[in-house]
């Protein structure tokens, strides 16, 4: 039996469910299988990078939802869609990032709609719907962290978190809303193993002229799945980037940085507490492969025991 890549829900001779297709464009009855091998896919990536104004180290495409014919199609203007294929080193990430992108939203971080889709080779392609656009062609005003405080691609590192605290005060219209939301996002990706979190990974968006953070994008374990790191976070947090500890996480950056009351802080524990039954169900159910889902969890078990969760 097969599952779906949209939903996760057992499906019999389909390659999705209804309810995935339906999640996708409300009249869509069936999905080709995407045109392009994961090889190809990469080749596109690599052809079309000058056109894409996302980069980052896995290769990306922009699409758009061809429903008429019932596909993805690829494009170089207009996509409301990227896609992300197999890379070519490191296994799995299209899994990995479509698995942590739905736990992340089981503790009520904001999400865009994402999942996989087949492709011809039998491979999965993450897809992720572009929270930057809205109609037909519409732009919604987005800035990333790097552009906020002046840095470029290559000096997305040099910063600490201390001063990611700074941009939310200067730059959102209610930061003390936003700085919860940037608690509980370090809290995740220190728990979930995403030491990736550059300035390039902090987005603000402007809705309807309100200024906050923007849904979360390109989480991922990167623990489990193309390295082991010195570090445990990409920017600096009192001077440390490894060996963090609750003391750190919690009392200085929640607290003290932040500025977050006790019961502000007991409730974003509460929540992850709450949810970590059904993070590790949804782990074993996720397309890892076995060995993948048991390094997941023990190291979700293993950062919990440091913040005293577990």
């Amino acid at each position: 039996m097969n599952r779906c890549p949209i939903t996760y829900a057992q499906v019999e001779d389909n390659r999705y469910s209804p309810q995935g297709l339906k999640l996708l464009r409300n009249g869509l009855s069936d999905l080709q299988l995407f045109e392009y091998t994961a090889e190809e896919q990469r080749k596109e990536a690599y052809r079309r990078a000058s056109k894409m104004s996302i980069q980052g180290v896995q290769p990306k495409l922009s699409a758009i939802l061809d429903l008429k014919h019932q596909k993805f199609a690829l494009v170089d203007r207009g996509g409301r869609y990227i896609l992300k294929p197999q890379h070519l080193y490191f296994q799995q990430m299209p899994e990995n990032e479509d698995l942590t992108m739905r736990l992340a939203g089981m503790i009520d971080l904001e999400i865009p709609f994402h999942g996989m889709i087949w492709v011809k080779d039998n491979s999965l392609t993450y897809f992720i719907k572009r929270f930057d656009r809205r109609g037909q062609n519409d732009k919604v005003p987005v800035e990333d962290f790097a552009q906020l405080a002046g840095m470029s691609r290559d000096t997305k590192y040099n910063y600490s978190m201390e001063n990611v605290v700074k941009l939310v005060n200067k730059y959102c219209t209610f930061p003390a809303i936003e700085k919860v939301k940037l608690f509980k996002l370090v809290l995740f990706s220190f728990i979930i193993g995403n030491d990736d979190m550059h300035l390039k990974n902090f987005s603000i968006i402007n809705i309807n002229g309100k200024i906050q953070l923007s849904p979360c994008y390109d989480l991922l374990n990167t623990v489990i799945e193309y390295r082991k790191p010195e570090e445990e976070i990409a920017l600096p947090l009192s001077g440390k980037m490894k060996n963090l500890t609750k003391k750190m996480l919690i009392k200085y950056f929640g607290k003290e940085r932040c500025e977050l009351s006790d019961k502000v802080i007991d409730a974003v524990l509460t929540n992850i507490f709450n949810v970590v039954p059904e993070w590790k169900g949804m782990i074993g159910n996720s397309f890892l492969t076995e060995e993948m889902q048991e390094k997941y969890i023990d190291l979700v078990d293993s950062r919990l025991k440091r913040l005293e969760l577990l």
